[in-house]
């Protein structure tokens, strides 16, 4: 006979990390199974959403945002802002009723000691025990900055574009620079811009830029270019492009005549000032990196990373038996970190897991 376990000890079947949306949606589909998990996050149901700047909208309109069994509310047409999509996530989970363990920052993953199945170990002092482990928690985790960011000067305030809500945290009212050349960027410059302080954007002039309008996602998914996976031929050369900006947001920030593009940002220099392709900005009050994100999985203690740190995995699945990601860039095609793929996504990865024995 087993001992009792301890109330900090939890058995179950699978536990889900990260109630984002790939989370949520590997939840929907381990009920629909019948599956006895947990869903644990560090903070709360789409706290990820929540803590983005405050002007953020999705690049996709609502009817192609849904996560499974539960359209989004309202008008589909619509573009939802950053309190709206944090607000459907919730409602998402509550309405499910999903075993979501809040305030549960996971600290380990690893085999679980003289026994099969794997050991999580929260900040809190709580054990889970699981035979399978999804590991939902993004790619958006800890931010990349240029090599060459420490020459600026202490005088010059820094932060990245995970950590920007709002112009107030610049401070000042001289010239900010923003370097990237995503739509985050783009929609921080015109948030900074708004303010009337002059801006100066360090953006590569190469960057696609595309339209955002319902017309263009017809057409994405009706021909199923973001349903091309990532191991085909066509899939490898699309992965291998840098995602398009929105061609609109891009000429907004261009009208604003206190705006000045240096072109792709090279380095910088003691005065504060930032050399582009193109042109050198004046000495910047505070840069906002919009510069992307890098792996962070040192608290998963298994064979199932890449010499840089990114997962191994082949659509989601590795080669350790039970252990799968979600909601990363390309997991398996375009739409994997969108929350248009979410679902497709999660649905597979816990179809093939279930196999397992």
């Amino acid at each position: 006979m087993s001992p009792t376990l301890a109330p900090s000890v939890i058995r179950t079947n699978t536990v889900v990390v990260g109630a984002g949306q790939a989370g949520l949606a590997a939840a929907y589909y381990l009920q629909q199974r019948g599956v006895d998990f947990r869903l644990l996050d560090a903070a709360a149901a789409g706290a990820a959403w929540a803590g983005r700047y405050e002007s953020l909208r999705l690049f996709s309109p609502a009817w192609v945002s849904g996560l499974p069994g539960r359209p989004w509310p309202g008008n589909p047409l619509h573009y939802p802002t950053r309190d709206e999509t944090t607000a459907y996530l919730r409602d998402y989970a509550a309405h499910f009723g999903f075993p979501l363990d809040l305030h549960q920052r996971v600290t380990r993953v690893g085999a679980a000691p003289e026994q099969a199945g794997y050991e999580i170990s929260t900040d809190s002092g709580r054990t889970y025990l699981a035979r399978r482990v999804i590991i939902a928690t993004g790619p958006y985790t800890a931010p990349r900055v240029p090599a060459w960011a420490g020459r600026l000067p202490a005088a010059t305030a820094q932060l990245h574009s995970r950590d920007y809500r709002r112009p107030s945290q610049v401070p000042g009212s001289g010239p900010v620079g923003v370097v990237g050349s995503g739509n985050s960027a783009l929609q921080v410059a015109a948030d900074l811009a708004a303010t009337g302080r002059p801006v100066v954007v360090a953006f590569d002039e190469k960057t696609a830029a595309l339209p955002n309008n319902q017309l263009m996602w017809l057409f994405l998914v009706l021909t199923g270019l973001l349903r091309v996976p990532r191991h085909t031929a066509l899939g490898r050369r699309l992965s291998r492009r840098p995602d398009p900006v929105v061609s609109g947001d891009l000429a907004k920030l261009r009208q604003f005549s206190n705006v000045t593009f240096i072109g792709r940002a090279e380095a910088a220099l003691p005065s504060g000032a930032i050399q582009g392709q193109k042109g050198v900005s004046p000495p910047l009050e505070g840069v906002v990196w919009a510069t992307g994100y890098q792996p962070d999985y040192g608290w998963v203690d298994l064979p199932v990373f890449e010499p840089n740190g990114a997962p191994r995995h082949r659509r989601g699945l590795t080669e350790v038996p039970g252990i799968a990601f979600l909601g990363l860039n390309w997991l398996d095609t375009r739409r994997s970190a969108l929350l248009h793929g979410a679902g497709p996504d999660a649905k597979r990865v816990v179809g093939e897991l279930l196999k397992m024995p």
